[in-house]
């Protein structure tokens, strides 16, 4: 009877605990990410808090520090960025193309060995030597065309006056440069910018289609308007978003899904069909 009742109180306050975690998780949603009240939810804004509750902060745009040899992830860095780190951000989104982010990370750390991660170094160096450098990207002679464009581009058009643009302005400029496309130009509005531009890829697509809430072959702008219409105009909550669905689909949505653990997995058609054990 004893060991009866120290079960049911360790389990009361377990229970109350994790309340009171999940009601937490809510109360930072709804103030720092303009999420509306628990019950007033859109799908794609209770996705978000499921997935925010599971993973937390995810600290993008990773970026180098002067005590680091590899970008380093800062939680919760939502403010203006230098424009060394915007360069820094640019130049990891085109790396990122096409390739896994370890990858391009790689390549970044063999950019900032050799102090090139400055417009005027970029400038000097050959587009056959950049290639070299960023081997480790794959697709190397292409991406270090793309560099080189938007290192003459930059030249021409300061950081701080593209930062003063509006953001269809500053899309369209992007979008003009050879080899930045929709995810490319969206991703350095959003992470080097500060701009509200809900960046689009391949998990993206795969993670809403299997929830259930689109069709797999959604074009890029008509998904971007449907998940942009269905939460709050937040900087902060889109740098998150972006960076949450990376995770899920690493962890749990990959090409062949292990929903059984998955965060979303209530909410999402293709995981609610997974026995619960």
């Amino acid at each position: 009877m004893r060991k009866m009742k120290q079960f049911k109180c360790i389990l009361t306050i377990v229970i109350v605990f994790c309340l009171f975690v999940v009601n937490d998780v809510h109360a930072l949603c709804n103030d720092m990410f303009g999420l509306p009240p628990t019950g007033k939810l859109t799908q794609f804004e209770e996705i978000f808090t499921h997935l925010y509750k599971r993973y937390g902060s995810r600290g993008w745009w990773p970026l180098f520090s002067e005590d680091s040899q590899a970008p380093k992830y800062i939680p919760g860095n939502y403010g203006k960025k230098s424009e060394n780190e915007q360069l820094e951000i640019i130049v990891g989104s085109i790396l990122t193309q096409n390739t896994s982010w370890k990858n391009a990370e790689t390549a970044l750390v063999n950019l900032n060995t050799q102090k090139l991660l400055r417009i005027e170094e970029l400038s000097k160096i050959s587009e056959e030597e950049l290639a070299d450098v960023i081997r480790p990207s794959r697709f190397s002679k292409q991406k270090a065309k793309t560099i080189k464009g938007i290192v003459k581009f930059l030249e021409n058009e300061s950081l701080e006056a593209l930062e003063q643009l509006s953001i269809p302005e500053l899309r369209k400029k992007l979008l003009a440069l050879y080899g930045i496309g929709n995810e490319t130009a969206d991703s350095i509005i959003l992470y080097a910018f500060n701009g509200l531009s809900f960046v689009i890829d391949a998990y993206t697509k795969r993670i809403f289609s299997r929830v259930g809430l689109i069709e797999e072959s959604i074009s890029y702008t008509n998904l971007q308007n449907e998940i942009t219409k269905n939460i709050p105009q937040n900087g902060a909550l889109y740098n998150e978003y972006h960076a949450l669905i990376v995770a899920l689909a690493q962890d749990h949505c990959t090409k062949k899904p292990t929903c059984s653990l998955c965060p979303i997995k209530n909410l999402c058609t293709t995981g609610s069909c997974v026995p619960h054990f």
